[in-house]
């Protein structure tokens, strides 16, 4: 007998599995494994700030999307888009004009790549009547301490009175950025070293140094560059998500949770949505359960977490499995429990 009042469906809130599916397809995946089951879910994609998170918000915003063509991160041309709202409040999304997704993998250049076109996407956001932007920062190929950004919006004109936020998905300081996150985007010790060297020089001479500030060094430093020179708000982005997707409210109302991502780690315990997610579920006291495409991280890091269950899944098919194990795995406990 269901009892009035008594949750009885499961939010599903995962992240991008980062270089093979969208949140959408993996919360849609999700759903379909715990439907199999006749569990009720609920679909809630998220994003942390990085990759995925124009696509999060642009329902709860009300973003018209609009195309346009910037510079990607060699310089070619190359069509993106950001989203604006009817009160003035855009997004946008490095990754689609400065991401690590848009090279080829022998294209790597670590020390050459430009935020030129991420300056680019902002500044026509605000020519198109932007009046406060989030610049989602993540997965970005870059390295250059924001100055092709930089440049690009002072080449524009400036923000013309407009207000900056940065939704990092890291707290990662400036002159750590590129031995954080440059081997990812091809740079050998020696570059990194380079790079290391090229920001502190930057830093230096930017109109307020960040280096030692958290969240400046997202994105290859574009976070700092846009703070030190535009007097941008950084902001957790994985925290802004949730907020602006309305997950507290409907967390609570959720018999559990499931969240997601392609790889937890470590790294997902510093601003990323899974860790936000799960930490926002274990202080509701709602269980909270994962599905992942690679569990990483150790016991001591997981009971952080409070996970009740973890389990991994590489495609779309075990995908759909695991939502298949959660729903049995949530009737057991229901049983148990009557």
């Amino acid at each position: 007998m269901r009892l009035r009042g008594i949750p009885t469906h499961v939010l599903v809130c995962p992240d991008k599995f980062k270089g093979s599916f969208s949140a959408g397809q993996v919360a849609a995946a999700l759903v379909r494994g715990l439907a199999a089951s006749g569990q009720p879910a609920e679909s809630l994609p998220v994003a942390d700030g990085g990759e995925g998170t124009l696509r999060a918000l642009t329902h709860a915003l009300a973003l018209e999307r609009v195309p346009v063509t910037v510079s990607d991160p060699l310089g070619r041309p190359v069509a993106a888009e950001f989203g604006l709202a009817p009160d003035g409040v855009a997004v946008v999304e490095m990754a689609l004009a400065s991401g690590l997704a848009l090279l080829e993998p022998g294209e790597l250049d670590p020390l050459a790549a430009s935020t030129r076109g991420t300056g680019e996407l902002i500044a026509a956001a605000i020519s198109a009547g932007a009046r406060e932007v989030h610049v989602a920062v993540g997965g970005s190929a870059t390295t250059d301490g924001g100055e092709g950004a930089v440049q690009a919006l002072r080449a524009a004109g400036g923000l013309g009175g407009a207000k900056l936020n940065v939704l990092c998905d890291v707290r990662t300081s400036f002159g750590d950025a590129a031995r954080v996150f440059a081997p990812q985007k091809g740079a050998d010790a020696e570059a990194v070293a380079e790079l290391s060297a090229r920001l502190g020089r930057q830093a230096a001479g930017y109109p307020r140094n960040p280096l030692g500030v958290p969240m400046t060094g997202a994105a290859g430093g574009l976070a700092g560059g846009l703070w030190a020179w535009f007097d941008a708000r950084l902001v957790a982005g994985a925290a802004f998500v949730l907020d602006a997707l309305g997950y507290d409210a409907r967390m609570r109302a959720a018999r559990a949770v499931v969240a997601g991502e392609g790889r937890l780690d470590r790294q997902s315990l510093a601003g990323k949505a899974l860790a936000e997610v799960a930490t926002r579920a274990r202080q509701a006291g709602v269980p909270c359960h994962a599905v992942v495409g690679r569990n990483a991280l150790d016991r001591f890091d997981a009971r952080i977490l409070d996970l009740q269950l973890v389990l991994e899944a590489s495609t779309l098919a075990q995908i759909e499995a695991a939502g298949v194990e959660l729903a049995q795995r949530l009737r057991w406990e229901h049983d148990r429990a009557g």
